[in-house]
């Protein structure tokens, strides 16, 4: 897994978001942290979302708190790489758990911040799927940047990184909007074919493994890292959606051609680009055998287990 020896430790650790998958990885850091010398968490926020009047957003803030992890304010959008290089610097390790919610260009600026800074340590936001294998020029041109993103890493060796594949937020599975588990009218569709098949994993897994690759001896150092809460094919999801709600659910297969048809017909559809990338399938899946959860024997939520803890009511 490690490319080269490191001698770097992380312990001066800032994250960067609280959301979705950055309040998962910010509480398992602090879990960790607590049996660990020297380790500190902090975490980047905007100031709305500190004095936000949302209830979810003021529990987050408070259990943040509660945490014992500093609150560092900031702006991702509005810094410049040269405000966000200072800040960096600050820290040993930067780990980006903010998404593309800011937007297609924010992992390069922050990719290129964070080698400004001279951090020792770098997690990029790849928290997705396997880019390279997918390759360049596809329908979804996020993957892209992502690759440039990779690209500049490995073009230096002053600061360590590390990318975690993760697959799809398993949740994903199940969104209305994403339309393949159907569940108000019962149906399954499948992006490509029943066959296709698709990695996935939930925050909260993804949180506990990030706490482990952060703090995992010997140091992980300019690797990629695999999870997997589960692999499956859209034909076993139906089978397993089918076994969990005691119900017949019709198939449905959306083609590549129609899926490439639909984003034609809509090409800036964030939504129709996913579709066509996970239909297409390639680099959306890789074997739970040679993942990291696997070798270090970590219990992780696989489909039919996420199907009985939250769709029991449906």
């Amino acid at each position: 897994m490690n490319n080269s020896v490191s001698t770097v430790k992380s312990r001066n650790i800032l994250v960067l978001g609280a959301g979705e998958l950055g309040m998962p990885v910010l509480r398992n850091l602090a879990r960790r942290a607590e049996g660990i010398d020297g380790a500190n968490i902090s975490v980047l926020l905007r100031p709305s979302a500190i004095d936000s009047d949302v209830p979810a957003k003021q529990r987050d803030v408070a259990e943040v708190r509660d945490l014992g992890i500093e609150i560092v304010i900031g702006d991702l959008v509005k810094s410049s790489i040269d405000g966000l290089a200072t800040l960096f610097s600050r820290y040993d390790t930067v780990i980006g758990c903010t998404g593309y919610a800011a937007g297609i260009n924010t992992p390069m600026k922050l990719a290129k911040a964070a080698l400004q800074s001279g951090i020792p340590r770098y997690f990029p936001w790849q928290f997705g799927v396997d880019f390279e294998a997918i390759g360049r020029g596809g329908p979804q041109d996020i993957f892209d940047a992502q690759l440039d993103v990779r690209e500049l890493l490995r073009s230096q060796t002053k600061t360590e990184w590390v990318i975690i594949s993760t697959g799809m937020f398993m949740s994903y599975l199940f969104e209305p909007e994403f339309g393949v588990a159907d569940l108000k009218n019962d149906a399954v569709n499948a992006l490509g074919s029943f066959d296709t098949a698709v990695t996935v994993t939930t925050p909260d897994d993804i949180g506990v493994l990030t706490a482990e690759i952060v703090f995992f001896e010997p140091t992980i150092s300019n690797a990629i890292v695999f999870l997997a809460g589960d692999t499956v094919t859209y034909g076993e999801l139906a089978d397993k959606v089918e076994a969990g709600l005691k119900r017949p659910f019709r198939r449905s297969e959306w083609t590549v051609p129609v899926l490439m048809g639909e984003l034609a017909n809509d090409p800036q559809n964030m939504m129709r680009k996913y579709r066509a990338a996970f239909g297409i399938g390639r680099g959306m899946a890789w074997e739970k055998a040679g993942t990291f959860n696997v070798r270090e024997g970590i219990k992780v939520t696989d489909v039919s287990d996420w199907i009985n803890a939250n769709l029991s009511g449906n």
